[in-house]
């Protein structure tokens, strides 16, 4: 169990089926009470927030969620690249990963080929 929001499903689970006392079953589960009481509320913007970074990803492929932060305050959002990367995580836009410097072989025609050692400090 990770979350708070499962923490809380299980403690109301928890209570019902074994009728159990809030207070019981939050101390079993190492949930505190304050947090199983408290009502989650997500901003009025999220939805709005979360398409612009959809379009910004779509737009800049290579971009993290950083500078896609940066691209945002530029246009107007106040929002905390925390925020930005939760978001980021939740919908899952993948910036591809870069290739190593060793890896590339620059022309496809196979007219630049890597030099391969044939003994000891040749290459």
């Amino acid at each position: 169990m990770v979350s708070a929001a499962r923490r809380r499903a299980c403690v109301e689970q928890v209570t019902k089926e074994l009728d159990v006392s809030e207070r019981f079953a939050c101390k079993v589960l190492g949930q505190y009470r304050s947090t199983q009481r408290k009502v989650p509320c997500a901003p009025d913007d999220e939805g709005a927030l979360t398409a612009s970074i959809i379009d910004l990803a779509k737009l800049h492929g290579r971009y993290g969620y950083r500078r896609i932060t940066a691209l945002l305050r530029a246009e107007g959002w106040r929002c905390n690249h925390k925020r930005v990367e939760r978001i980021w995580l939740r919908k899952g836009p993948k910036v591809p990963a870069r290739q190593s410097k060793r890896g590339w072989l620059w022309l496809n025609d196979v007219s630049c080929v890597r030099l391969r050692p044939e003994r000891l400090n040749h290459v």
